[in-house]
């Protein structure tokens, strides 16, 4: 289940796909593209226009894993959909919980 994120010293890096202008924010569950690689699939209402959809993207990430919205951040993706954010924090305290939340999350 582990495929979506990356632990390291620093915290996790989770690959997410976003969909924007959804009608809720959302994180849907966890998806396996064509080529294999795996993805956090969240949709959030903001539009893509100034930042929106990556500022809503980290409220969401924070909010769903207990986390300080401060520690949340885009570093990879800010104009795709195909996204990296980064949770900084114990790797391993986060990679627990993220196999936890998956576990539950629909999809």
């Amino acid at each position: 289940m582990s495929g979506f994120y990356r632990a390291h010293d620093k915290g996790v890096d989770i690959h997410v796909r976003l969909t924007p202008r959804s009608s809720k924010d959302a994180v849907e569950g966890i998806e396996t593209a064509s080529d294999g690689r795996s993805h956090l699939v969240a949709r959030v209402r903001a539009v893509p226009e100034k930042g929106g959809a990556n500022t809503a993207l980290e409220k969401l990430l924070a909010g769903w894993l207990g986390v300080a919205r401060s520690d949340v951040s885009v570093v990879a993706g800010g104009t795709s959909r195909l996204k990296t954010v980064r949770v900084a924090g114990s790797g391993a305290e986060l990679a627990v919980r993220l196999d936890e939340l998956a576990k539950r999350a629909p999809g």
